[in-house]
């Protein structure tokens, strides 16, 4: 080989060198979805509003958002809260949104936080003594408690709800308006939820107009500040789909746009006892 052959293959050698990693930024940088991403959900007051084959709410429009700039089709289904769990636990659920962090959801899938998140013991305003403590709650056997079937905040949550069902004091509804309306009848005294949830379902239902300014919120330790984000699924998803999903949720956790949503959407002092910046 020539000193002038060898000189052109060095020149052409440092170029390819130089061309390959600028060709791969844009690869990384088109990463999308391979198909439709499958996300049923239920209502949870202003966080997911469906309506028919409509669906939206803080939640459904941040997927949208950021779905359009990556490359990703988010496709919602509106199914009952405990429905909605079985989903993900079998693999017919390729996100779980919104959820909090718990041992048993780890098992299906990887959690991305968006938001901290603590759920509250919720009545209506009276002349009732303060319920300080879990255990406070299970001794107080005149407090009749409803939960949403399938919400889940954790071990002490099921603990006391495993406690309150033994002694006949406990009921499950499908959702957080059907709590409201039981609270209203005077049928129930309490719920264990974040008080978002509850006060974005009764936003728009005559039958409980009112509720929403008469809610008594109170902290109980053994339910501290958590996190709430979402689920995204290890068996219905490729890794890539998984990789671009997580991206996209770090963006939407780091960003601020979800906790300003929940801003235009509660009022401040409901936020302050519930909801923060993760």
């Amino acid at each position: 080989m020539t000193d002038l052959y060898r000189s052109a293959w060095r020149r052409t050698t440092a170029a390819l060198s130089l061309a390959l990693p600028a060709l791969a930024l844009p690869m990384l940088a088109w990463a999308e979805c391979s198909r439709d991403i499958h996300v049923p959900v239920s209502q949870i007051g202003a966080s997911v509003v469906g309506a028919g084959t409509t669906v939206s709410g803080i939640y459904p429009d941040m997927l949208r958002t950021l779905g359009a700039k990556m490359g990703c089709n988010f496709v919602f289904t509106v199914v009952p809260r405990a429905r909605l769990e079985a989903l993900f636990e079998t693999g017919k659920a390729d996100l779980l949104i919104p959820a909090s962090s718990t041992p048993r959801r780890d098992q299906h899938g990887l959690f991305i936080p968006l938001l901290g998140n603590r759920p509250l013991l919720i009545s209506l305003q009276g002349g009732r003594e303060p319920v300080t403590s879990m255990q406070e709650l299970i001794e107080r056997r005149e407090l009749r408690v409803a939960l949403v079937r399938g919400y889940d905040y954790g071990p002490s949550y099921q603990a006391v709800a495993r406690e309150l069902g033994s002694q006949g004091r406990l009921f499950y509804e499908v959702d957080a308006l059907s709590i409201a309306r039981l609270m209203q009848s005077g049928f129930i005294d309490a719920t264990i939820m974040n008080p978002t949830i509850l006060s974005g379902a009764v936003q728009n239902d005559a039958r409980v107009h009112g509720l929403a300014e008469r809610l008594r919120l109170e902290a109980l330790p053994e339910l501290p500040w958590g996190l709430s984000g979402a689920y995204i699924s290890r068996k219905s998803l490729s890794a890539n789909d998984q990789a671009v999903l997580r991206e996209l949720l770090e963006k939407a956790g780091r960003s601020g746009t979800l906790m300003e949503s929940f801003q235009r959407n509660h009022r401040p002092e409901l936020l302050s006892m519930s909801i923060r910046p993760r």
